[in-house]
């Protein structure tokens, strides 16, 4: 089996990205993603919208998906689709089209975790990345989480730490909110961090015991920082806006880094992948890069395009789980909510 060709056609429909791809085995033969454009004007993921925008785009990137890999929708082996987490609404689309074509084709369905998927992306087969061995940890960093994972096995995961509040990504967009930069900000804000001061202005880390996290606290400094700025300069985001931004960064990255040195010296663990949106940001690949000068670590990046919300990234669990013949049934549901290694 493991010679033969398996096609799985993959659907992520978690958020406000509606997204298909084809895998043949481990390797990526299209990953088409639709962005919904809609919801800038209201300055973040609006869930009514998102779950219309899904409807709207599923059969076309399904469509434009099987069309980039020459694939013939009888060939394919099996359907995967993110399961959850996720808005329900933008789930249940994924779900019920996933379902259904699976029904209409007579093949298997396979269910897969959204956040398990994210760690799961450094197993695409691809010339620019590698995959790390296991046992390896895995900081799973994006707008809706963030977490630290203990990966044993493809299938066998255990959550050391996540944010008791805000996720990361959250707290770089509602940031840039605060700066009165467009959303989604997060790029925003790397993009001028990079032409700023990291040591300009000082930002309280939040006290939190364990692997866990918290932005909440920051968040809101940083919010009477700038008012309070402002009322003495009313330009002083526009003047700053780099040195800003590279502070915002500069202390995001350290509350990031300081609880994966945590994890490293209390598992004995040195080999460290990221995955999930923020994983694009510019400032962790390169402190993850010097970590591994300064302090011994193998590092693992994702590409780009495997960071943000995407369907390969469910192919290569789909192929994965087909391997092992774990399918689901028509019974199966969207869960909003869905705890890595529950299923």
């Amino acid at each position: 089996m493991t010679n033969s060709k398996n096609y799985i056609l993959a659907i992520e429909s978690s958020c406000d990205d509606t997204s298909a791809a084809i895998l043949c085995n481990t390797k990526v033969l299209s990953n088409v993603v639709a962005t919904q454009e809609i919801h800038k004007q209201y300055g973040g993921v609006v869930p009514e919208l998102a779950s219309r925008a899904h409807q709207q785009n599923i059969v076309p990137v399904v469509h434009q998906a099987l069309a980039k890999a020459n694939i013939d929708k009888k060939q394919l082996s099996a359907i995967a689709f993110t399961r959850g987490p996720g808005l329900m609404g933008s789930l249940l689309v994924g779900t019920s089209f996933a379902k259904s074509l699976a029904l209409g084709l007579n093949i298997p369905l396979i269910e897969v975790n959204h956040m398990e998927a994210h760690i799961l992306a450094h197993f695409i087969d691809d010339e620019k990345q590698t995959a790390p061995k296991f046992p390896f940890l895995a900081m799973t960093i994006s707008g809706g989480h963030t977490q630290i994972v203990k990966v044993t096995d493809y299938f066998t995961m255990e959550v050391l730490g996540e944010t008791l509040d805000d996720a990361v990504g959250e707290a770089f967009d509602k940031s840039a909110k605060l700066m009165g930069l467009p959303y989604p900000g997060g790029p925003l804000v790397d993009k001028y961090a990079q032409q700023g001061n990291p040591l300009a202005f000082d930002f309280p880390k939040p006290k939190v015991d364990g692997l866990n996290f918290s932005f909440s606290g920051l968040k809101t400094s940083i919010l009477y920082f700038l008012q309070r700025e402002t009322q003495k300069n009313p330009e002083f985001v526009s003047e700053n806006i780099n040195d800003i931004c590279a502070s915002v960064q500069y202390t995001i990255l350290e509350i990031l880094m300081e609880k994966l040195k945590i994890a490293v010296e209390q598992t004995g663990i040195t080999q460290v992948a990221i995955g999930g949106g923020v994983a694009a940001n510019s400032g962790i690949r390169k402190r993850l890069k010097e970590a591994e000068e300064t302090l011994g670590w193998k590092t693992y990046i994702p590409k780009f395009e495997y960071c943000t919300d995407n369907a390969a990234m469910i192919g290569i669990v789909g192929y994965l789980k087909f391997m092992k013949g774990n399918f689901s049934n028509q019974s199966v549901a969207a869960k909003a909510r869905y705890a890595i290694g529950s299923n």
